[in-house]
């Protein structure tokens, strides 16, 4: 473990241009996703862990899961001044994110929606197997903006790929607390895997569909194109091939991986290189 903890560390957006990754629009508003869909996203995890913390009785987890949480809290206030400084470029998200913000307050809120007759324990249980899915993807993403030198190739803005990067290396470094939280607080074996597969099965999609819906809203509304492009799998596949996207196959296999019984995430990544990173990067020599 290295201690998990938020650092503060400031971005300056100043000189940010609306499309970071120059000349590639695609690749810039399927990355920027993850500005629409974390601020709410973040600020959810850490509630659900809120509710979550009288049940954990081992100390160490509940170290990590104050980190986790602090970190996290960290990220959603960050990723939030980003869609600000979208809005100021005249690209303005808030149409797109109040149904985000409808996901994770209403439908996966503190009660269930619609009254369903779900115990308040194992309400919670469900919540905590979805966050461990999307952590499972979040860590794969994190690794892989880490190593994505054709970001670097392509002159992508300096600042913004330091904050991706920055929130990836902790992606990377807490990426087993979840899943540990999970398992720590998830009910008898049986129950727990199962729940734990109905978690992925359910996020899976539902990423998907708000990943392709969040690239289609910014590339329709963004001032600087005026509706000359749209999103195509063929634009998506160009930017992968020239390495400033993952590849759909390596988002993909993440899911196998995370449904073997003996699975834990502690495989995921390169935790030598997250750490070596949140120590070199330019955020953290500014604020030292």
């Amino acid at each position: 473990m290295t201690g998990i903890a938020p650092r503060r560390v400031s971005f300056d957006r100043s000189r940010t241009p609306l499309r970071w990754i120059p000349s590639e629009p695609t690749a810039t508003h399927v990355i920027n996703v993850l500005h629409l869909l974390l601020p709410a996203g973040e600020r959810w995890f850490v509630k659900v862990f809120k509710e979550g913390l009288p049940l954990v009785r081992d100390p160490g987890l509940l170290d990590d899961v104050k980190g986790f949480m602090g970190q996290e809290a960290t990220h959603s206030v960050q990723h939030a001044h980003v869609l600000d400084h979208l809005a100021a470029e005249k690209l303005d998200t808030a149409d797109f994110t109040r149904h985000v913000d409808f996901l994770f307050e209403r439908l996966l809120g503190e009660r269930p929606p619609l009254g369903a007759p779900i115990a308040d324990r194992e309400w919670l249980r469900l919540r905590l197997a979805v966050v461990a899915a999307i952590e499972q993807f979040t860590a794969v993403l994190g690794d892989w903006v880490l190593a994505a030198d054709g970001l670097d190739r392509a002159g992508a803005d300096e600042v913004m790929l330091d904050l991706l990067r920055r929130h990836g290396a902790e992606k990377v470094e807490h990426r087993a607390v979840v899943f540990d939280m999970y398992q720590h607080c998830g009910g008898p074996g049986r129950s727990r895997y199962a729940r734990r597969i109905a978690g992925m099965a359910v996020t899976a999609p539902v990423m998907l569909d708000m990943w392709m819906w969040g690239t289609a809203y910014p590339i329709r509304h963004d001032p600087q194109l005026a509706g000359r492009i749209r999103c195509s799998l063929a634009e998506h596949d160009r930017a992968v091939r020239k390495g400033l996207l993952p590849a759909w196959k390596e988002l993909g296999a993440a899911i196998p991986r995370y449904v073997r019984r003996s699975y834990h995430p502690s495989r995921e990544g390169s935790l030598s290189r997250a750490v070596e990173y949140l120590r070199r990067s330019p955020a953290a020599r500014a604020a030292a």
